[in-house]
């Protein structure tokens, strides 16, 4: 990941605590990333939806960080490469309380075999 990184926007909070595509369609999600620009929470790719990276095909935002508890790692879309980043505005996270996959209620009893 290149040094400095024009799509990372460190004073905006993420949209909510889950993916924000999957609330409005009650789907569900197994884990989240958060858009480092402009701060949508979506699910991952080995979510069914994979609404992360269709952000990133939509709107050009390369740049996610995990939404999950105690990580810190950032995804470039572009550079299909990890890579490190600044502290980005609170919460770094869904609620610790917050199931993965979640939300609770919504994830089917065969949720392993609908993952990508």
């Amino acid at each position: 990941m290149a040094e400095e990184i024009p799509a990372i926007a460190t004073d905006v909070p993420p949209s909510g605590p889950g993916c924000a595509d999957c609330a409005a369609a009650e789907g569900w999600w197994v884990h989240l990333r958060r858009c480092a620009a402009c701060g949508r929470v979506g699910c991952c790719d080995s979510s069914p939806a994979q609404h992360a990276s269709a952000h990133f095909r939509a709107t050009g935002h390369p740049v996610v960080q995990s939404f999950e508890p105690g990580e810190d790692w950032f995804w470039d879309y572009a550079a299909e490469d990890y890579g490190s980043g600044p502290e980005l505005a609170a919460p770094t996270s869904h609620p610790d309380d917050q199931p993965a996959p979640g939300p609770r209620g919504r994830v089917p009893l065969n949720w392993r075999e609908l993952i990508h």
